[in-house]
């Protein structure tokens, strides 16, 4: 039986090459996809939905996220005396932190996840966290990102990899999340690197993070690893060979404005990026320390470009950049998210044939009404109060600015697993990273 939806009557901001934004249009989702984009359509037998007083756009695309953090919210984390809580983790415990954790970046309008999970994977905690992306229904790539000893990554066991994959579902992709030794030439790093592209995954690594990591990402292209089935997260401090190399391989980018800034990785290289015509995906990092959305990640990182260039300006220096403007910053959260993990064919903007991953936004709320400039309001002014519908693959997941999900059932299992893991980690009487 065909499955069809009409988005009646919004402000229609596609975001692709193809099809051009709308003032006022429909959107035709059929079977998943999103089938056409025009004005006055008609589908029998479709669900209508009035999108009036709305902007309906593709959904944000977070392109690296620590889910299983959402269980310590606002507690702060490394470099900000938070707890190292992961290794006090059971299935349980996973499967609860990273619930609660998608379904709230399902109600922030996000509709894919890249999950960077660095739980143990041994005792059931990888697939208890995976059982939890099949649940939340989100479009999503599960990075199993388990490090052996000193920080290097474990071996990836062929058996266990296939697992995780049957047990993932259609909208769930499984790829490798190298840990933090990009420019250690070591032979546990090449060969799990050599693994991973063996078994045909997406390559997730940490990289050029601080002033000790310099260098580190132009001798991973020396050693011949980095290619464009790579991307590298965060990039806070590059030297010009490691720029040189990310243009030379085609290796995506993921940063993540507000996390990076917040734990002292510095400002996001976001002018030094555009200088040479690459395009970051952005993403939420770690909720410790920043917001869950993707709306405060536009405003870190067109706020960021922006005090790079006046900062620049006010020391006299010539041949100014030019400032970021909204049309940029929106799509590095829709479709150059996307592209940055692979995914570009798929979601990212409201073309036929892509996934039918769709979200509307309000315009008749207080905090941006009146519209002058609908990508300006989404940018500028929106936030997650003005979410009212979430479709990943035609499916809803919020209605009315209600998630169609078990939401008491989450909240009680985060409640639970919070309490067992701080009470293992010795964190009873306290609130986490916090005061007594």
């Amino acid at each position: 039986m065909t499955s069809s939806t009409l988005l009646s009557g919004g402000c229609v901001l596609t975001l692709g090459a193809r099809t051009p934004n709308f003032e006022t249009a429909d959107v035709l989702l059929e079977d998943g996809l999103v089938v056409e984009v025009g004005r006055g359509l008609r589908a029998r037998d479709a669900e209508r939905v009035d999108a009036t007083d709305t902007i309906v756009m593709p959904g944000f695309v977070d392109t690296h996220r620590h889910a299983w953090t959402s269980l310590f919210r606002n507690a702060g984390g490394p470099g900000e005396d938070g707890p190292e809580v992961g290794a006090h983790f059971g299935p349980d415990d996973a499967y609860a932190a990273t619930l609660i954790g998608l379904l709230g970046a399902a109600e922030a309008g996000i509709t894919t996840v890249v999950d960077w999970s660095d739980l143990p994977a041994d005792g059931g905690i990888a697939e208890a966290a995976l059982q939890a992306h099949v649940d939340a229904g989100l479009r999503s790539v599960f990075a199993h990102a388990a490090a052996g000893r000193n920080g290097e990554p474990a071996a990836l066991d062929r058996a266990f990899v296939s697992r995780l994959a049957d047990a993932a579902g259609p909208s769930t992709a499984i790829a490798f999340g190298a840990p933090m030794t990009a420019g250690a030439a070591t032979p546990a790093v090449d060969a799990a690197w050599a693994t991973a592209r063996e078994l045909g995954l997406r390559i997730h690594a940490h990289g050029g993070s601080g002033r000790p990591s310099r260098g580190d990402i132009a001798r991973l292209a020396d050693r011949g690893l980095l290619a464009d089935d790579v991307t590298l997260v965060h990039c806070a401090d590059l030297e010009v060979v490691d720029v040189d190399a990310i243009v030379a391989s085609g290796a995506a980018i993921s940063l993540a404005p507000s996390s990076e800034m917040a734990a002292g990785l510095g400002a996001p290289p976001i002018q030094q990026l555009v200088d040479r015509d690459i395009r970051p995906g952005l993403g939420v990092d770690a909720e410790r320390v920043t917001p869950g959305d993707l709306f405060a990640q536009m405003r870190a990182t067109i706020s960021v470009q922006h005090a790079t260039v006046f900062d620049r300006k006010l020391a006299g220096k010539a041949g100014l950049p030019k400032l970021m403007s909204t049309r940029d910053v929106i799509r590095l959260a829709t479709l150059e998210g996307a592209r940055a993990i692979g995914l570009g064919r798929v979601a990212g903007s409201l073309e036929p044939g892509k996934q039918a991953d769709v979200i509307v936004l309000r315009t008749d709320r207080p905090n941006v009404f009146p519209i002058n400039d609908p990508i300006g309001a989404v940018v500028w002014g929106m936030d997650t109060s003005n979410v009212d519908a979430v479709f990943v693959g035609g499916r809803a997941l919020m209605r009315d600015g209600d998630l169609t999900a078990d939401v008491a059932r989450a909240r009680s299992l985060a409640t639970a697993a919070r309490t067992r893991v701080a009470e293992a980690a010795g964190l009873v009487g306290a609130a986490p990273g916090g005061d007594a």
